[in-house]
Formats: C-alpha cells, structure tokens, sequence
C-alpha cells in the first residue's frame, strides 16, 4: 500500500483528502506550519485510522528545505498548501503570491531530491485558466488555455496572477528535474465542513448567506463538490493514465444566481443584496471537464447538492 505526502493539512481539500487516503488504508504523512496548535490540528487527529497512520509534519512554504523530511520515503505527494486571497490585502506579495510560487518551487525541489516519491500531484485552479479576454469566445475553456497574467494583474486578481505563476514554475521544474507532475484544476469549492471552522472558500460562502460583508462578488465561476476534487486528486495519483493537467468543475454560475437558487430553499437568512461593480472576475465562460470524466471519475456533483451539504453541515456545527 503506497504512502502518501499531503501538503497543508489544514486545509479544505488537504484535510478531505487525508481523510479519504486514511479510510483507503494508506499511511500518510502531512504537513502544518505548527503541528503543536492542538486547536487547528486536532480536527485531523480524531480521523478513522489516524492514531495509526498518520504523520503529521512541521514545514513552511517559504522556507528552502522545509519539506524534505515530509516527502523522504513516500510513494507520492499531493501539493495542495497554498494561501487563498483574503478580499482586500495590502500585503498581497508577501501573503499570497511568495508562498503560493515558492512554495511550489520548495515542495518540487523536496521531491527531487527524494528517491521514493514516484508522481507529484499539484493542486491548481480554474483560475490559472479562465482568466483572459477571449473567454467568453473560445468558451468552453479546456486544459489548453491559459490565464493572461496582465489581464489578472489589470483586474487585481491577484489569487489568479500567482496561481497561474506557479503551475507554470511547477511544469518547468518538472520537465527540468524529469519528476512525473499531473495537476488538478478545480474551479470553486463547495461542501460540508470537516474542521472546527470554516477555511477561506467557505468563510466567503458564510458570509454572504448570513449578510456579514456589504457586497457579494461579481463573479461569475464554476462550483465543484469536495467529493469530486477529492476523487480527481486521488485519479490523478493513481490512474497511470492520468497525465497533464485535469479540470475539475461542475456548472458554472454567476454569486447572484447562487443567492437566488439559496433564497428560494433557505428563506430565513440574511442575504448579501448588492453585488459589487467591480469588473473582471465575471466573464461568462464554461469548463470543460471531459478530460478527467474519460479517465474514470463519476459524473460530477450539481450545484444544488454541494449548497446543500454546505449549509447542512454550518447549521450542524452551529456556525449558521
């Protein structure tokens, strides 16, 4: 039974895909800044089969070095730990674009110099896709396409900009150090919560169900269940056909659509009412995900059902 590396536990997919790699048997190691902090990680402690067969490690994107003891003597590495954008940050460099692209570089460079580690799996985004002026018109967007680095930084889209640096750095590096990389593109990601708190997509979904920021973003994205980018993760290691990068993304919807379907299933809350002028972020385009359905993952979940789980799992954990 192969053992397996994941990077950033704590995360939304990271702590989902420890979960399922745990059930599936496998022994596996992951990653935290402080694996002390009882209250982020304890969550991951309580996981079936962790007592016995989980790891977890202390290491830091920015830090050179940092992952090599976590990748030494696994079979694979999935690299999900990357900052998500909080709306508004002055430190945008030093809080996102830094730690998402050297951390990409620090994470492969373990790799190569771990003689076990037979594939790395990173974790991308839709975002270092959809993001160009033609996407409306060369819509639907496949695993060809490429977001435009100058319209993300003309649009302040800052997530985008350094999510598609870095898969680009990933890709160099690979072909440079002969590592065998397959990427996953999921688009927004939507589902029950699994740690105490809900992580950075979620707190956005919790936000704008209970009307706790002004605005709802003007954006128009595509939504995938954490079930789905779970399996597409575990494919992408797995199935040896799996090669290049895979999108993963269910229907694609603009935030007021989404308001509109909540409202009508969930009356009581306090929705967010006006959407944000602000342009860029809300060309309608659609996914193409053809690629990674061929390979063996089950029909993609709707939208309606990744909401309902959300919400049903806020209300259980009393954060709704």
């Amino acid at each position: 039974m192969p053992e397996y590396c994941v990077t950033g536990g704590t995360g939304f997919i990271a702590a989902y895909l420890v979960k399922s790699l745990l059930e599936k048997g496998h022994n596996v190691r992951t990653t935290v800044r402080d694996p002390e902090n009882v209250k982020k990680v304890g969550f991951l402690w309580e996981l079936n089969g962790a007592k016995a067969r989980l790891k977890i490690v202390k290491a830091d994107l920015l830090v050179d070095g940092s992952f090599d003891e976590a990748v030494q003597g696994v079979d694979g590495v999935f690299h999900t730990a990357s900052p998500v954008l909080v709306p508004y940050d002055e430190h945008v460099k030093e809080n996102l674009i830094d730690p998402c692209i050297k951390g990409t570089v620090n994470v492969l460079n373990s790799c190569k110099k771990s003689k076990s580690c037979k594939r790395v799996v990173l974790t991308s985004s839709c975002s270092a896709i959809r993001y160009r002026d033609d996407a409306q018109q060369i819509s639907p967007l496949n695993e060809c396409h490429w977001s435009d680095t100058e319209y993300c930084k003309q649009h302040n889209l800052w997530y985008a900009y350094a999510k598609t640096l870095a898969e680009k750095e990933a890709w160099k590096l690979a072909e440079e150090s002969g590592i065998d990389l397959v990427v996953v593109n999921p688009s927004f990601v939507v589902g029950p919560l699994l740690a105490p708190q809900p992580t950075s997509t979620l707190q956005m979904i919790l936000a704008i169900i209970a009307g706790l920021i002004e605005e709802y973003p003007n954006t128009t994205v595509g939504f995938v269940h954490i079930d789905d980018v779970v399996a597409a993760h575990i494919l992408a290691m797995e199935e040896s056909r799996s090669s290049g990068r895979l999108i993963c993304s269910s229907s694609v919807a603009h935030w007021s659509e989404i308001i509109e379907m909540l409202r009508a299933k969930y009356p009581s809350y306090n929705y967010v009412k006006k959407c944000s002028s602000v342009k860029g972020d809300n060309n309608p385009h659609n996914m193409d995900s053809s690629k990674i359905l061929k390979l063996g993952l089950p029909p993609l979940k709707s939208v309606a059902q990744m909401f309902d789980d959300c919400i049903k799992s806020f209300q259980e954990k009393g954060v709704l």
